[in-house]
């Protein structure tokens, strides 16, 4: 863990206050406490006005969510930042805020946090590692605004501009005046109080991909939603890769995600990006894997990149993985489960007779090492399935980005099949010979009870 951070991936919440869709659930602060709890680094904020304009308010701006004050978000993360994991907490602001608000949330944030915050004196070249940032809290989101159309002490002034910066990404126009209302006395004081809180300064994109910030910028973050990033990886994949060896991506679920589900995490991390935004309140299989991702590590949520995301090479292993030969094959073996007739009502898969278990395992990652879903044979009338001779062979070429998938179901033959429990397992982390391996529910929770036998041997 003594890396620089940006060389790490992060287990990154989305919205992290909302308790259900992204329309008209309820905003609050147990959803971060769960996240949190979880193993869950990067807690996002909305940040607007309330009615009065006097205080701030923490919703999905814009939409049916009812709102919940930012106090109780903050100290619900100071309280709870630490309990699972000890490396830094990030808390990235999507602000919607005048000067003033903006000087209430720096006053908000320095009492709550105090010596926890790490706030660096100047633009770093490169953070710090999770190691030396033990038990800080960091606060990621855009500079102030430099010019304001609102304020209490203003002044009209005509600029002469012949080139700016829009988000980090060079931009070249003709001359010409640009009018603004310059921030004066009290409300630059304000911003300037809130900008010293900034440790990642975040930015969108605009603009072409071509201008995408190189080595020799300061580090940031770059913000980016998921239809975007996928947009940009074919032309882009390599200087992608580049800015995340020092800088950092965000990668956040599309605004059409009304449910709250999730996209494929792996779009992301096969290219650097080290916060892919997940909505944690959500459910299906790209949770599950994300949950699963980060149980690796001690489920601290950090992850070292792989060396091929990192290094100075041409990244042609990204771009055509199947040139390369393969490194591990994954031998595994499933041979018996329990726990259901404990944790489920004895009616809940069959109302008049035992369920009919079968597991389907297959392995998630690069495009190169998935694979469909391989099931053993069905076992009828029994709680405690055993199955015998159920061996699967998995070729690996990135063993280090891969997953395996384990599903548990009910056969019923009048409609569709039963859930009975699901994990997801890193391959880096797995053992050799037979191991007692845990299930969980629907919304990543472990049942008390329900697990696998399985056998790992790596050939």
């Amino acid at each position: 863990m003594s890396a620089p951070l940006a060389h790490y991936f992060i287990f990154t919440g989305h919205n992290s206050y909302l308790t259900g869709n992204q329309f008209s659930s309820k905003s609050s602060d147990k959803p971060i406490v769960k996240a949190l709890k979880e193993g869950v680094r990067v807690i996002e904020l909305d940040l607007w006005p309330n009615s009065n304009k006097n205080d701030i308010k923490v919703c999905h701006g814009r939409t049916w969510t009812s709102p919940v004050k930012l106090i109780k978000c903050l100290k619900a993360i100071k309280n709870n930042a630490f309990v699972t994991s000890k490396y830094p907490v990030i808390i990235t602001f999507e602000d919607h805020l005048d000067a003033n608000l903006q000087a209430k949330v720096a006053m908000m944030v320095k009492q709550t946090f105090g010596d926890m915050l790490f706030c660096p004196e100047s633009d770093l070249n490169e953070f710090p590692s999770p190691e030396c940032l033990k038990g800080r809290v960091m606060i990621s989101t855009k500079p102030p605004k430099k010019y304001s159309k609102s304020g209490s002490v203003i002044k009209r002034h005509s600029i002469k501009e012949t080139s700016f910066a829009t988000n980090g990404l060079s931009s070249t126009h003709g001359s010409h005046h640009l009018h603004a209302d310059v921030l004066e006395g009290d409300d630059e004081e304000s911003t300037t109080e809130y900008k010293k809180l900034i440790a990642i300064c975040a930015s969108k994109l605009k603009g072409s991909m071509k201008n995408l910030p190189s080595h020799d910028h300061k580090v940031t973050r770059l913000s980016m939603s998921e239809e975007t990033l996928k947009l940009s990886i074919n032309s882009h994949g390599r200087e992608l890769i580049r800015l995340t060896q020092r800088s950092f991506l965000r990668v956040y679920p599309k605004g059409s995600r009304i449910t709250s589900s999730n996209y494929n995490p792996f779009t992301g991390w096969m290219h650097g990006a080290q916060m892919v935004a997940f909505n944690m309140q959500g459910y299906g299989k790209y949770l599950w894997i994300m949950q699963g991702m980060f149980r690796a590590n001690g489920c601290c949520g950090y992850l070292k990149k792989p060396a091929f995301l990192l290094g100075d090479g041409n990244y042609d292993e990204v771009f055509d993985p199947m040139a390369l030969p393969v490194k591990k094959t994954l031998k595994v073996n499933i041979y018996m489960g329990e726990g259901w007739r404990t944790d489920f009502h004895f009616r809940h898969f069959d109302f008049c007779s035992p369920p009919d278990f079968y597991t389907k395992v297959s392995i998630v990652g690069m495009p190169c090492d998935c694979t469909r879903a391989k099931k053993t044979h069905k076992i009828d009338d029994q709680w405690v399935p055993t199955w015998n001779g159920n061996e699967f062979k998995f070729q690996l070429r990135f063993p280090e980005l891969a997953l395996l998938r384990v599903v548990v179901r009910d056969h019923d033959p009048a409609g569709e099949d039963g859930f009975g429990g699901q994990t997801c397992l890193p391959i880096s982390e797995l053992k050799t010979g037979f191991r007692s391996v845990p299930l969980y529910d629907h919304r990543g929770d472990k049942y008390k009870n329900v697990r696998l036998l399985m056998g790992f041997n790596f050939i």
